[in-house]
């Protein structure tokens, strides 16, 4: 049995690798070639958790698991937030091949799928990134979404503007683009094409009244029922993709919140990126419209990933 630890990972699974892995993934997931469950979560201590991720890249195809924990005071003690593994198991035998560190990969494709989104649903000329987060996940993002638009400057806002700061410094170091920490979020947002939420918020810290007209929002940070990293106002306002349409119906918070509240049906979700991609559905429809890509993550992108990893060359 292979095992690929972090820093393998860290050297193979590059951009240039894993985005357009994540993009057959997602036309897979959406044209139902693959299998996959629901995820199941397991409240632990305080916001801990622990979730289990099964599922198949097809009938007679690579199958597995995802076993992550998450620690979302992980990150003020130099931990990674989430941690685990991606087991792999052979289609012919049945036996496991492969035990791979999930939270390499699930930092690495979940940017990458963000960028998938972006490149699908962003304004050709979008060259302005906002990002609300400063954890690892705001790095990736920071280095995924470049590769998909010329990125030409970065604002960053978090609640601590003294790593906000730092994660700004240290970020255009690493990539040679201006970074600047935004004293708001409202400030961080106003003049940006592209929005990143990769925090830990339990309540909105993005509002629709701050969105510019024609700006594409990655909604990442909340992957269950409960946390809202954005108001009911900017879900009503955006036409709404999926990365899974009976995922969000299920777990996906922002929406959820906002039909709780009434205003919006299960319609609103208009369908997934996997079909975005395949041309199925339109993307984004004009200049002026706000999107959402709600990102909850599936395990066929950590499947896939690990399936890549697995072979030479990459």
């Amino acid at each position: 049995m292979r095992f690929i630890d972090h820093a393998e990972v860290d050297r193979r699974l590059t951009y240039e690798v894993c985005i357009p892995i994540v993009r057959e993934a997602m036309i897979a997931l959406s044209a139902g070639r693959t299998r996959q469950l629901l995820r199941s979560i397991i409240p632990l201590a305080g916001t801990r958790l622990f979730g289990i991720m099964p599922g198949a890249l097809g009938e007679d195809a690579a199958y597995g698991a995802k076993l992550i924990s998450v620690y979302p005071e992980n990150f003020d003690r130099g931990l990674p937030s989430h941690q685990g593994v991606v087991i792999l198991f052979d289609p012919e035998s049945g036996a496991p091949t492969c035990v791979a560190d999930a939270g390499a990969i699930t930092a690495i494709r979940t940017a990458a799928a963000s960028a998938v989104a972006t490149d699908a649903l962003a304004r050709p000329d979008a060259t302005r990134l906002a990002i609300l987060g400063y954890g690892e996940q705001a790095a990736t993002h920071a280095r995924a979404i470049r590769q998909v638009r010329p990125i030409e400057a970065v604002t960053v806002w978090g609640r601590s503007a003294d790593r906000a700061a730092a994660f700004a410094a240290r970020m255009q170091a690493e990539l040679g683009v201006p970074f600047t920490a935004a004293a708001s979020a409202e400030a961080a947002v106003a003049a940006a094409d592209i929005v990143c939420t990769v925090t830990a918020a339990r309540e909105p810290v993005l509002l629709g009244a701050w969105v510019r007209d024609g700006a594409h929002i990655n909604v990442v940070g909340s992957g269950f029922a409960g946390p809202s990293e954005i108001d009911n106002a900017l879900v009503v306002r955006a036409r709404f993709i999926a990365d899974s349409r009976e995922s969000v119906l299920a777990q996906g918070a922002e929406f959820l919140n906002a039909k709780a509240a009434g205003l919006v049906g299960d319609e609103h979700v208009v369908g997934e990126i996997g079909q975005v991609l395949a041309g199925e559905i339109p993307g984004r429809q004009s200049a002026d419209e706000v999107t959402i890509y709600k990102s909850l993550g599936h395990v066929v992108q950590d499947l896939a990933s690990t399936q890549a990893l697995l072979k030479e060359g990459v």
